[in-house]
């Protein structure tokens, strides 16, 4: 056992771990971080689309089942900065009618037990942090803000600012998409961000991406109180006899097994493998998992429904930053639609490496230069709703199963169908080609990019694992920053929200640690 004891331990370095961190750090407080990879290297093949989307480089090489005992591979990445390395950097709020009850084709979105107003200041300061480029105002469906964006919109490259002019005289409203870079678009030679085809699904060999290594877990390492410890995997968080208390965790690190105490114990490996912690640290007070009393953890996990797809345009698409345009005019029900559809976004620009290995090497070199050449690639995200059935449990061996069987399906079709009848405004052929290289898998179960929901909060614990603080009702000093936290999904990347929490939550614990928040 380490004889040494923290103030505060955290348990992955992503988003909200990255996040917490920063905010503790100046606090003086003795902070140790945990995070079960390393640190991505940094090499040639960081931009190589053979080798991050065919050969799967930089995913966690880990073995997963589905609900029917079938292996495979999740799209899941352990890394110093958590998926956030691999992340497209868009950084969407969640609309304000998110935290409210919203009634969906299947069923109903559960609001939240805060509302847009409590997270609002919280955004803010991550847009900030994170460096996020956009224009204010331009989103019809965007909360509140008085505050511009701290940064510029990216600006589109050609064929991408003749999209949104098609788009715009077909009577729809797109919008620059809120993109966390280190861009500086009017000093180019001084921009840490080069503006490259490799973001969206790639880590950034110049380290311009505003992931949670870079902006979070970088400069708190600077403060000697935080301590970072790489390769170490969490097995299990002890209790006290009694059970209301998180006293250690047993740590496997370089074939070995060490004991970490801490008076504060956070989990933020993402909403999956938090989960999977809790389930696998049952003991005689907490026989089904630690904080589950209510029989939630685990339950209610959604990832949203995805879909890549491309379109292909009729003229050439020279884009190499595609990633700048978004689309919201579908996300609430309206006149044409009685419910919700979703959000559409541009993804990372196709190369001809992606569609050959779509095509299992079958598809000439030539031919698939012409497609990617021709490639309009799209991003449709649609709410899938909190089923308690749809679950993370563990095996007898500690192993991963994910149950989940995809719901609210009909709407996601409607908005596949509603681009695809914008193809002719838009300059396109009249059909859509699915884009499986950026799952890196065709099943969708393997999609884990935006999990989130098995650890939800709530003021009832009768019906929730966490408090309004993160707090799990049943251990005073257990707490969880992920995704885990969200009782609804929304139709927009959960980032931002992740990081704006992981800051709120921040605070709370700086009150309780008796140091305040005039550290920010």
């Amino acid at each position: 056992m380490s004889s040494d004891r923290y103030d505060v331990m955290i348990i992955g370095s992503g988003a909200g771990g990255g996040t917490l961190a920063y905010r503790l750090a100046p606090s003086g407080k003795r902070i140790l971080i945990l995070e079960r990879g390393g640190y991505l290297p940094r090499e040639r093949e960081n931009w190589s689309a053979e080798a991050v989307f065919a050969e799967e480089r930089y995913k966690a090489r880990e073995t997963w089942h589905d609900k029917d005992g079938r292996p495979f591979r999740p799209g899941i990445h352990y890394w110093v900065g958590g998926n956030t390395k691999v992340y497209g950097a868009v950084l969407l709020r969640l609309r304000e009618q998110d935290f409210a009850t919203v009634r969906h084709r299947d069923g109903i979105s559960p609001a939240w037990p805060l509302s847009y107003r409590d997270f609002a200041p919280y955004y803010t300061e991550a847009e900030r942090l994170y460096h996020v480029h956009g224009l204010r105002g331009s989103d019809p469906t965007e909360p509140p803000c008085d505050e511009p964006y701290p940064f510029p919109a990216v600006s589109h490259e050609p064929r991408i600012q003749q999209l949104a002019d098609d788009l715009a005289r077909a009577g729809h409203r797109p919008f620059p998409l809120p993109v966390g870079i280190m861009l500086d678009e009017h000093r180019a030679q001084d921009s840490h961000c080069i503006r490259c085809s490799t973001c969206d699904g790639f880590p950034c060999l110049v380290q311009a991406k505003a992931d949670a290594h870079v902006v979070a877990i970088k400069p708190s390492l600077q403060y000697p109180n935080v301590t970072l410890l790489t390769d170490a995997y969490v097995e299990r968080i002890e209790t006290s006899a009694t059970g209301r208390e998180a006293t250690e965790v047993v740590v496997r690190r370089e074939g070995e097994i060490a004991r970490y105490r801490a008076d504060l114990i956070v989990a933020a490996g993402g909403a999956i493998n938090s989960a999977a912690l809790l389930l696998r640290s049952a003991n005689a007070m907490h026989p089904d998992g630690l904080a589950n009393a209510s029989g939630v953890v685990g339950r209610h996990y959604m990832c949203h429904n995805n879909s890549a797809l491309i379109a292909i345009s009729r003229q050439p698409n020279p884009t190499r930053f595609q990633k700048t345009l978004g689309l919201n005019d579908f996300y609430f029900a309206s006149r044409e639609e009685d419910f919700p559809l979703g959000h559409i976004q541009m993804l990372g620009k196709t190369d001809a490496a992606m569609f050959q290995g779509e095509a299992h090497g079958l598809l000439p070199g030539f031919a698939a230069g012409k497609l990617a050449a021709h490639a309009l690639d799209f991003w449709l995200t649609s709410e899938d709703l909190p089923n308690p059935e749809n679950r993370v449990l563990i095996d007898r061996d500690s192993g991963i199963r994910l149950h989940y069987t995809p719901n609210n399906l009909e709407p996601h079709k409607r908005l596949a169908q509603r681009l695809r009848d914008l193809l002719d405004h838009i300059g396109c052929e009249p059909h859509l080609l699915p884009q499986n290289a950026y799952f890196g898998t065709r099943l969708p179960i393997a999609g884990t990019g935006h999990q989130n929901g098995t650890i939800r909060f709530g003021h009832d614990p009768k019906s929730s694992a966490l408090d309004f603080n993160c707090r799990a009702h049943e251990i005073d000093n257990l707490y969880v920053v992920d995704a885990s936290f969200f009782p609804s999904s929304a139709a927009v990347n959960p980032t931002l929200t992740i990081i704006a929490n992981a800051l709120r939550v921040g605070d709370h614990l700086l009150d309780r640690l008796g140091t305040g928040s005039a550290q920010r």
